[in-house]
């Protein structure tokens, strides 16, 4: 999460155009206090029985816990990129994040 936060701007266009959810089965308070120490830029969900996550494959149910996956959804509603698990420790996939999400939602320019 911290590499998130460090690119933001760069990798979610500081929010401009991109919604970025976190969700996780920890418990909404401890998401929320890390939120804030941590000064993350993004929203945070619990997620404790991974109603969220098991749609996407990410919940782990022998261990209760969401794996740690990526999903890039566009303005269509459709999965647009996938990384499951995501590669948090490979460079080269922050690279392929950013260009997913670029992809997915292109800036849009005003006729003004």
């Amino acid at each position: 999460m911290n590499a998130y936060r460090d690119q933001y701007a760069t990798l979610f266009k500081g929010g401009k155009d991109v919604v970025l959810l976190a969700i996780s089965a920890d418990s909404a308070p401890a998401l929320a206090s890390w939120a804030k120490d941590a000064n993350f830029p993004f929203t945070f969900l619990s997620d404790p029985l991974g109603d969220a996550g098991k749609p996407y494959g990410a919940w782990q149910p022998d261990i209760k816990l969401d794996n740690r996956s990526v999903f890039v959804i566009g303005p269509d509603g459709k999965i647009s990129y996938k990384a499951t698990p995501f590669r948090e420790v490979d460079p080269t996939a922050y690279e392929e994040l950013g260009k997913a999400v670029a992809t997915a939602a292109p800036t849009r320019t005003s006729p003004y």
